[in-house]
């Protein structure tokens, strides 16, 4: 650990000022001190822009050659199954047996309702819902992982500008004398 030139304060490793004096580390006048600051982010922030938020189908990576098959056909059939042209192919498809459900009476035809035509009709327009809002769910994911990115950004340069500003400060501090020996002379 090295120490202060000005003020002999120990420095933390890798600093560019002295934390108790606000003199550059390495001796510099403190007119270049604004000059010599060096961001070091945060190791997460590195890690985190390898990381950046991937849509839904890219996040699945299964192990096995049999997971990588299964998580393919589940895909497939889920992307087929979720559209509206399947949900008008299932009503569709309902629709045949309904003569003979409204022949058998009321029970066979709420029957019918309940288990043909909901099930396979409501099925296809569950998994296009969900869709739709996972669709918006994932823009808002992305919308608020810039923003984040954007206020690091931020907060970066407000430290950028604090840390000028101290720099300034020790200088004029160094360069006029304290009040009390300035009226003793």
């Amino acid at each position: 650990m090295s120490t202060c030139g000005k003020c002999g304060a120990d420095l933390a490793a890798g600093a560019a000022f002295c934390g108790a004096c606000g003199t550059a580390a390495d001796g510099r006048p403190a007119a270049l001190a604004s000059r010599l600051f060096a961001y070091a982010p945060h190791p997460h922030i590195q890690s985190r822009k390898k990381r950046a938020p991937k849509k839904a189908a890219g996040d699945a990576t299964p192990l096995s050659a049999l997971d990588r098959f299964n998580a393919y056909l589940a895909v497939k059939i889920t992307n087929g199954v979720g559209t509206m042209w399947c949900a008008y192919a299932f009503a569709a498809l309902a629709c045949v047996s309904l003569p003979e459900a409204i022949k058998g009476g009321t029970a066979p035809l709420i029957a019918w309702i309940a288990q043909t035509f909901l099930q396979l009709v409501l099925l296809s327009i569950i998994i296009v819902g969900q869709k739709v809002a996972s669709a918006a769910s994932e823009n808002r994911a992305i919308d608020t992982y810039k923003d984040a990115e954007a206020v690091l950004a931020e907060a970066i340069e407000i430290q950028k500008h604090l840390l000028a500003q101290d720099v300034v400060l020790q200088h004029l501090i160094d360069t006029f004398p304290p009040r009390e020996a300035a009226a003793r002379e």
